[in-house]
């Protein structure tokens, strides 16, 4: 059965200072680089060969599956960008630093559209139709997707229902979450979510 491994980028500097990072963008910090490394380390230690690299058009994205590619002997020219992929938009709050935003926003699924955002069921529609379709193409046996924090959330939302791991998990920087992809009923079904730096931890420790 086809796999997708899907992934929030790494560490960013408006992570760090607070800021609602939506379609608007900022580097990774020293932390982001090595998260995507251990992300990279991770897929070698557990001899997962992917067959495709897809990822948002931002740039975080964009520079957590550049790490990665080096990381794992691959070509940069090997990631293709799936606009689809990029995370929610924010409206007027994107940029804003999350002190300045009401609480009530992030409490309501449809909060952000009265905003110019994106509601929850839009982001999950247009994720699960762009995976749906990737996971259609040729060479989609095993493919790492590179996303985004809410983009990802809302899609593992969606698949809830279908899971056979623990689903009231954050979703921090470089996790990923694991699916089987159905070809015949269009089903994701999240098997695994995995952060590779404690997984990256336990590997040591139990080696040591």
């Amino acid at each position: 059965m086809p796999q997708l491994y899907l992934m929030r980028h790494g560490e960013t500097e408006f992570n760090l200072k607070g800021i609602v990072q939506g379609h608007c963008d900022s580097p990774l910090t020293l932390k982001g680089v090595e998260q995507a490394k251990q992300a990279a380390r991770f897929f070698q230690n557990n001899n997962f060969a992917l067959s495709r690299f897809v990822s948002s058009p931002l740039g975080r994205a964009q520079s957590t599956m550049r790490i990665m590619l080096h990381e794992l002997g691959y070509h940069q020219q090997s990631c293709e960008i799936y606009d689809e992929l990029i995370e929610r938009s924010y409206g007027i709050f994107d940029g804003k630093n999350r002190a300045e935003i009401p609480v009530d926003i992030w409490r309501s699924r449809n909060a952000l559209t009265p905003f110019g955002g994106e509601s929850d069921s839009a982001v999950q529609a247009r994720m699960t139709r762009a995976l749906t379709r990737l996971m259609h193409e040729p060479r989609s046996e095993s493919v790492l997707a590179l996303s985004h924090g809410s983009a990802t959330v809302q899609f593992k939302n969606a698949w809830e229902d279908y899971a056979r791991c623990k689903q009231d998990v954050w979703i921090g920087n470089c996790f990923i979450l694991v699916y089987e992809f159905d070809c015949t009923t269009d089903i994701f079904t999240n098997t695994a979510i995995i952060d590779p730096m404690v997984a990256f931890t336990r590997r040591v420790t139990k080696s040591t």
